[in-house]
């Protein structure tokens, strides 16, 4: 069983930066890579949506964040980011990883709140 346990979110002011984090309990990924790994967003009355992917084929971004955001992941640590600059009021809402294997198993963490005043 593998834990997703995110951290990095918070109240930030427009146009400032905040770096999430995604610690993976588990097998180390240097032994068994995720071929995918994502993070989401939702916004208070609004369905979760796709921020930032990354899989075999690169990274991918929703239009709104690109340019802004970055998402990465280091295997020797289990840990995937998302570097988050020039952050908009839009930008606001609970940030969800998303970790899936080969094998067909697909895991969630908690969320991370971050908020934008604007």
């Amino acid at each position: 069983q593998v834990q997703l346990v995110e951290s990095g979110g918070n109240l930030v002011q427009a146009g400032g930066s905040l770096r999430l984090s995604c610690a993976a309990s588990g097998v180390p990924w240097t032994i068994q890579q995720p071929n995918f790994v994502a993070w989401y967003r939702q916004s208070q009355g609004n369905q979760r949506e796709l921020v930032a992917s990354f899989s075999s084929s690169g990274s991918d971004y929703r239009d709104s964040v690109k340019g802004r955001f970055t998402i990465s992941r280091e295997d020797a640590m289990n840990v995937v980011f998302l570097q988050m600059n020039s952050l908009q009021s839009s930008d606001t809402g609970v940030y969800t990883c998303n970790v899936r294997f080969g094998s067909g198993h697909d895991y969630w963490g908690q969320g991370t709140q971050v908020t934008v005043s604007s």
